[in-house]
């Protein structure tokens, strides 16, 4: 009997596979990435055609042995990881530690690529095994070091510079550069007042409205109305020149064909999971893995979409002859083409030929997986279900129609409007839209029957002020679909690119908008004055093309890397020798300190950039600014009805490493501080000292846990939720709930000698 392994990613997709497989099959998973570069000082050597230097990452070296173990007492190893750059890389990693560890011998090793988990198509690749593809290695290596000589030499001049922890990236400085260039647009732009002018008006028992054109023979553009004096002026003249009635001029009828969206790729699928599931691209990316690993529904367990990293819109044909077999069953015949539609990949940088993101049998309906999927998994997978089945079907047919109406000599007034003469795929799926996006609300409106030559009624002219808005800061959505018009990054990376720019601090998400701190502002200040080259949008995407083009076997990965790598280390040691700290950090001022009489000059501090003193530190006058970067003088806010309760001192809002909180107005005579935020009280009875109640606090690294309202009389304090419940076992006040992978949620005690645990199916108690 055949000893066959097979080697996978993760331990999800390997239940699912081995189940697929049999007996004769045994399936590891590998756990991510099993390799890395060192994590010091000569990980890459450029001198010798940068040879990378690897080590097993601890956290997955115990499932390296376990690969190991078994490889050796195989007849046959089959590398199963993900089909994409990435995926080759990890095959290639394991299969190099398992020569390193003799473990393979003469045994034939196989690549083993399928874009779906179910169980002909694992069976089928199988069957068709290929060789390690020495190209997709070479590209996913070159990335690899050039993400590597990046960071490595350019963040410490970061730390040199700035201040310590920060980072540079080969792709991350470009997306920061995108926010910070968004934020200052926004700064500074003027705002434009301007009015429009409107008919409101009625025919045949409908009303309906229209916007001015034309005035006094003149096009009106955005601007030709710009003060309430001028638009009241025009709208009298426009009620004495109607006389109550407005006539049909000109009468346009026409149909439009809209087709639908192509299927998903990873961006795109980014892009509408933000918009229409308020997901963020690693919620959509987690929940995506979650579904192509495979679900079980009801005694098999199925991989439910292709894979999700994809820069193609191709559709199998099999898949496509599906989707038209179930459209013509459950929305008619007429919803179905002549011939199948056919989408192009649009992107330019487009990576290996995968699928697009589909179901894998569009016959599963969302609404038959309900008792298997979690809420999340089940809104994502009916997004990807619609939009692929829309996108075989026939395009939507829109009646349009636009009147213009006279309204005496010169003057026209033009509505528009149109009905659904038939919807196509809009009966199931249509694409969202940013907020840049144009709005067709006007189209959307249905007007009355109307000939021309007849009158309609108007019923008065309407006046509307109205401001020019700056452009809208960047949604997870709408970055996403900037980086990917730039061809910076690939869809895999930009989840972590987005989470990288949060982690640093150089960025903050608010509202679902993305601003620049300040410590993001300095650092792509000094990256786009002194490292221009390398955070120009063009520079990246043709450094990705190079990579595509390594991937693709036309370009040498080691003369890339040596073009890169000579400029940029000369950049750096120069930069390194004639920047000063304060060069980076303070900005000057054209105004003399109001205490010694030296320059001010805007700096970068602990707590964000404010305005000093540059004969600091013998001169310690300082200032604030607010957010916009002007002036501002600060007084502190202060605690109204409070005193210090230690000296009686009025008590103020203060502002401290670790954000506000409230402290002794006479500091430093009086050190007294208190936090701002309320803690939430459990109504759980302390346990220990049993006077106090549990109360809900954060610790300065944002985790919560649950402590005596009498701290510090009382010390007591716990991770976990606690219930007031006493212990079966040992008698103890109070138990916590607990949740692990492991064993799911339960209620134990929190007394470590107990060991007390039982599961629990309730809610965590809420804090009041």
């Amino acid at each position: 009997m055949s000893n066959n392994l097979v080697i996978v990613e993760s331990p999800a997709k390997a239940k699912t596979i081995e189940k697929y497989l049999g007996k004769d099959f045994h399936v590891l998973a590998s756990y991510g990435h099993v390799r890395d570069l060192i994590p010091k000082e000569g990980a890459v050597d450029p001198e010798h055609d940068f040879a990378m230097r690897y080590e097993v990452i601890e956290k997955n070296s115990k499932h390296v042995q376990a690969i190991a173990k078994a490889a050796k007492s195989a007849d046959v190893l089959y590398l199963a990881t993900d089909p994409d750059r990435e995926g080759e890389a990890i095959s290639w990693h394991i299969h190099e530690i398992l020569q390193e560890k003799k473990a393979l011998k003469d045994k034939p090793v196989h690549r083993v690529v399928f874009h779906e988990i179910t169980k002909r198509a694992i069976t089928e690749a199988i069957a068709d095994p290929k060789p390690l593809s020495t190209d997709l290695i070479n590209a996913q290596q070159a990335r690899r070091a050039l993400d590597y000589l990046v960071g490595f030499n350019l963040s410490p001049l970061l730390w040199k510079k700035i201040r310590r922890g920060l980072s540079a990236g080969r792709v991350q400085s470009p997306a920061l550069r995108m926010i910070v260039e968004r934020e200052l647009e926004i700064e500074a732009f003027q705002t434009r007042e301007y009015w429009t002018v409107d008919a409101a008006s009625k025919a045949h028992g409908q009303e309906f409205k229209a916007k001015l054109t034309h005035y006094a023979g003149e096009k009106q553009e955005q601007f030709s109305i710009t003060d309430e004096g001028r638009a009241t002026t025009v709208r009298d003249a426009l009620l004495q020149a109607a006389g109550g009635k407005l006539r049909v001029a000109k009468l346009e009828k026409k149909q439009r064909k809209r087709n639908p969206a192509p299927p998903f790729i990873t961006s795109t699928l980014q892009q509408e999971a933000a918009r229409k599931l308020g997901f963020t691209t690693r919620r959509t990316m987690t929940v995506a893995q979650q579904l192509y690993e495979g679900i079980d529904i009801g005694g098999e367990t199925v991989g439910l979409i292709t894979y999700m990293r994809t820069d193609s819109t191709a559709l199998a044909a099999e898949a496509v002859a599906e989707m038209r077999e179930l459209i013509a069953e459950r929305f008619g015949k007429d919803n179905v083409p002549d011939a199948p539609r056919v989408y192009k990949t649009k992107s330019k940088n487009a990576q290996e030929a995968h699928e697009a993101v589909r179901p894998t049998s569009s016959r599963r309906i969302p609404e038959t997986l309900k008792g298997y999927l979690t809420p999340d998994q089940l809104k994502l997978y009916a997004l990807i279900w619609k939009r692929t089945v829309a996108c075989q079907m026939i395009h939507a047919t829109i009646n349009m129609v636009a009147a213009d109406l006279s309204c005496g000599e010169g003057n026209v007034f033009r509505a528009t409007g149109s009905t659904i003469a038939h919807p196509g795929f809009m009966a199931v799926y249509l694409e969202g839209r940013d907020d840049a996006a144009t709005s067709d609300d006007d189209e959307e409106s249905v007007l009355p029957p109307m000939k021309e030559g007849e009158d309609v009624q108007l019923l008065d002219v309407i006046t509307g002020q109205h401001f020019t808005e700056p452009p809208p800061r960047y949604t997870e959505a709408s970055l996403v679909k900037a980086l990917e018009e730039h061809g910076i990054g690939r869809p895999s990376t930009y989840a972590s690119i987005i989470s990288t720019l949060q982690q640093r601090d150089y960025v903050k998400l608010e509202t679902k908008r993305f601003y620049p701190t300040d410590v993001g502002r300095i650092v792509n200040k000094f990256l786009t004055e002194h490292f221009t080259q390398y955070v120009d949008y063009n520079f990246t995407a043709l450094l990705e093309d190079d990579l595509d083009a390594v991937a693709r076997g036309e370009k040498q990965w080691v003369p890339l890397l040596r073009q890169f790598w000579q400029p940029f280390t000369t950049l750096i040691s120069a930069k390194d020798e004639s920047l000063k700290r304060q060069d980076v950090t303070q900005e000057a001022m054209d105004e003399a300190c109001p205490e010694c009489g030296s320059k001010l000059s805007i700096r970068l501090g602990r707590n964000g950039r404010f305005i000093g003193c540059t004969n600091y530190p013998e001169c310690k006058y300082t200032r604030n600014l607010n957010a916009d970067g002007a002036e501002e003088e600060v007084k502190p806010e202060v605690v109204e009805g409070r005193t210090c309760p230690e000296c009686d001192s009025p008590l103020v809002v203060k502002t401290g490493r670790y954000g506000k909180f409230i402290g002794c107005s006479a500091y430093p005579k009086c050190k007294h501080i208190e936090s701002l935020v309320k803690p939430a009280d459990t109504g759980v009875t302390c346990p220990e000292c049993k006077t106090g109640t549990l109360l809900a606090r954060k610790s300065r690294y944002g985790k919560l846990f649950y402590s005596c309202s009498t701290y510090p009389k009382c010390s007591y304090a716990a991770w976990n939720p606690p219930i007031a419940e006493p212990c079966p076992n040992c008698g103890w006040p109070i138990l916590t709930i607990k949740t692990t992978k492991r064993r799911g949620t339960e209620k134990v005690c929190p007394q470590k000698e107990c060991g007390y645990a039982t599961p629990y199916e309730g809610a965590a108690p809420e804090a009041s």
